[in-house]
């Protein structure tokens, strides 16, 4: 049995490590897309979310962070700069004025922001850390399980009110109307479970099984999303960064948690 359990404790780990690779490269991605955004607005001479000097100092910090978190230095610290940096962003980014958004697609790329914040305090807590020399920060590890809750409230909230994200879903979805309400009823489980605390463990195993076949079939499906539904096409590819970090922070409360 001993040489199971070791296999078993290498495996989690290497999970464990994959997951925060995934998680602490993703202000990599936020920039790249980002910039490559503002490179398709300004053919269509549309501005930026954020005002250009600000937007290159806001860059300079996700990149420091994505940095410093990458090679493991100060990770706890820099993963809570790399929280503030993006909070403070998309806060800027809100009342700048200058992106015209429809309302599901608002409520598509926030509740991904308040699931990578969540992602970077869960990092920050301690979780994710193959050899850890300090004790877990149980404060922010809740926290950042509640900022997942929410995002998850906010996709079972799209399944039911958004005909641009229900039709996405039942594209692919082979039970029809009846599969969406029962993916409906699951995300609002996995929610509860973040939100209160229980069976976090199980519930992101799940949602670590739900997210791929999302991230290649749902927001993969660029034709639909470019195309039908207008959405820029590196905002989308942002978004599909953003869902790729949020499997990541996953993957370390189903490994690590």
């Amino acid at each position: 049995m001993a040489p199971g359990r070791g296999w078993r404790r290498r495996a989690l780990r290497l999970l464990t490590a994959a997951g925060a690779v995934l998680l602490t490269r993703f202000p990599f991605w936020h920039c790249l897309s980002g910039l490559l955004l503002c490179a398709e607005r300004a053919d269509g001479r549309r501005k930026p979310d954020i005002p250009v000097p600000y937007l290159y100092v806001d860059m300079g910090v996700a990149v420091l962070c994505a940095s410093f978190m990458s090679f493991g230095v100060k990770r706890r610290w820099f993963a809570l700069g790399a929280a503030l940096q993006l909070a403070v962003a998309t806060y800027a980014a809100h009342i700048g004025g200058h992106g015209h958004y429809g309302d599901w697609l608002k409520v598509r790329m926030y509740s991904r922001t308040i699931a990578i914040i969540g992602g970077f305090l869960i990092l920050a807590s301690g979780a994710g850390e193959l050899y850890r020399q300090r004790p877990r920060s149980r404060s922010l590890q809740s926290t950042g399980q509640v900022f997942l809750g929410i995002y998850l409230i906010c996709q079972a909230y799209s399944l039911q009110h958004s005909k641009e994200d229900r039709l996405a879903y039942l594209n692919h979805l082979l039970g029809g109307e009846l599969a969406l309400q029962l993916l409906f009823i699951l995300y609002g489980l996995l929610a509860l479970a973040f939100l209160s605390g229980c069976y976090v463990r199980v519930a992101a195993q799940v949602l670590a099984v739900l997210l791929p076949p999302a991230i290649l079939l749902i927001d993969g499906n660029l034709g639909y999303w470019h195309r039908s539904r207008h959405v820029e096409f590196w905002n989308q590819m942002k978004l599909i960064g953003q869902n790729v970090g949020i499997f990541g922070a996953v993957v370390i409360l189903a490994t690590d948690g």
